[in-house]
């Protein structure tokens, strides 16, 4: 009996492990994926359990009207394309845009929230205790984001008033 609860044991184990390998490889293939930048309007709550962290809510997540009866938890692509400074929403499709050959199509899905917005996964942006108010009392927030060939969004960066936010080197802090 106590061989089969090792064995129990270490199956459990080794699936934790295989989840947690492909959740980061996953991040890690967005983060290698086409860089783009989109503006934000943040907000800076705190949690007890989590600390600081500023929501960001984009510009892109607003569902334009023909979509706008879709029920929570559906998928939304958005066509976005480079606007200079930010890229902007071109098109919103429920159907995943398929390229023309050369990939020229760029895109970011999200899910429709219960508040009739799109979430992108990269909703929240964990700061250092005590900074989240240099991101909720900034005049301009950029987010970097990197895209990959499913339209999966991770962070690379924030960029307050311009510059990189890198709290404690230099940033103002209020």
């Amino acid at each position: 009996m106590s061989r089969r609860v090792a064995i129990l044991f270490f199956a459990v184990v080794v699936a934790q492990v295989i989840g947690l390998l492909a959740f980061a490889g996953a991040r890690e293939a967005a983060l290698r994926g086409t860089e783009v930048i989109l503006q934000t309007a943040p907000v800076d709550p705190r949690s007890l359990l989590q600390g600081d962290y500023a929501i960001l809510d984009y510009e892109i997540a607003s569902l334009p009207p023909r979509l706008a009866d879709l029920p929570p938890g559906a998928s939304v692509y958005v066509i976005i394309e480079d606007g200079g400074e930010v890229w902007r929403a071109v098109d919103y499709t429920r159907q995943r845009p398929a390229g023309d050959g050369d990939d020229s199509v760029t895109y970011i899905r999200g899910r429709v929230s219960p508040g009739r917005r799109l979430d992108f996964g990269i909703g929240a942006y964990f700061v250092p205790e005590g900074t989240g108010h240099i991101i909720e009392q900034a005049g301009d927030v950029k987010v970097v984001i990197a895209l990959d060939d499913g339209g999966n969004a991770a962070i690379k960066r924030v960029l307050v008033d311009g510059a990189p936010f890198m709290p404690g080197r230099g940033q103002s802090d209020g």
